[in-house]
């Protein structure tokens, strides 16, 4: 793949900091509770550096890694994890080639996640299961000051209006999203791409870790609606 990725320079820190921090223990323990365990072939779209997806694997998953950063896929790989390096709006597999498909803070990474939403619906096959944890919109965005996840949100305007953003009320300049930008989508026209993509929604469910009044994770589980 040529050009740089988004995070590429930025997969030790964000390793560190993030992947495998206390933020990520809430969204891999409901991605894997709405999963379930396999055996299958499992895809996880925007593996990054392969932290939850070597945890998934251990749960009798048969697992592909797919994400456009070179960078993420080398701690990937040394965790592992077998990968492909991919656009996650252009997947490199077959029709219905996996029997589940799981993804983790994307949406808010990506320009286009209704196309990434409907890549996935492909490769899945008929009836497979979709499952997606990510930044909740409502208190996640360029218009909610909600540090570290914690606290009460301070809301600003802004949240209707969907797209990308580097600089906003909602933005610490020490954070992840003034390092790589950021696409906010509300909650409406979240969900609907999941309808649009060719999913059914089965559950939604808002989280945070033990304590906190205020979700900043919103997870979906859906079935491919292809007959």
């Amino acid at each position: 793949m040529g050009g740089a990725a988004r995070y590429d320079g930025l997969a030790d820190w964000y390793d560190r900091e993030f992947a495998t921090g206390p933020l990520a223990v809430v969204p891999l323990e409901a991605a894997a509770r709405l999963l379930g365990s396999g055996p299958g072939r499992l895809l996880d779209v925007g593996c990054g550096t392969g932290s939850h997806t070597a945890e998934l694997a251990a749960r009798g998953w048969t697992v592909t890694g797919v994400d456009e950063s070179g960078d993420m896929l080398r701690l990937a790989r040394r965790r592992g994890v077998e990968v492909a390096q991919a656009d996650a709006a252009a997947l490199p597999f077959d029709d219905g080639s996996f029997d589940a498909v799981v993804s983790l803070w994307l949406h808010t990474d990506v320009d286009d996640f209704a196309a990434v939403l409907r890549e996935a619906a492909r490769v899945l096959r008929a009836d497979g299961v979709f499952v997606y944890a990510g930044a909740h919109p409502c208190f996640v965005g360029p218009h909610s000051r909600f540090v570290a996840a914690e606290g009460v949100p301070e809301l600003h305007p802004g949240y209707r209006r969907s797209g990308g953003y580097t600089d906003a009320p909602g933005v610490t300049r020490a954070g992840l999203r003034a390092k790589v930008g950021a696409t906010h989508l509300p909650l409406g026209e979240f969900l609907q791409t999941f309808l649009d993509g060719g999913f059914a929604v089965e559950r939604v469910e808002e989280l945070a870790s033990e304590g906190r009044e205020y979700p900043y994770i919103l997870a979906v589980r859906c079935r491919c609606a292809r007959s």
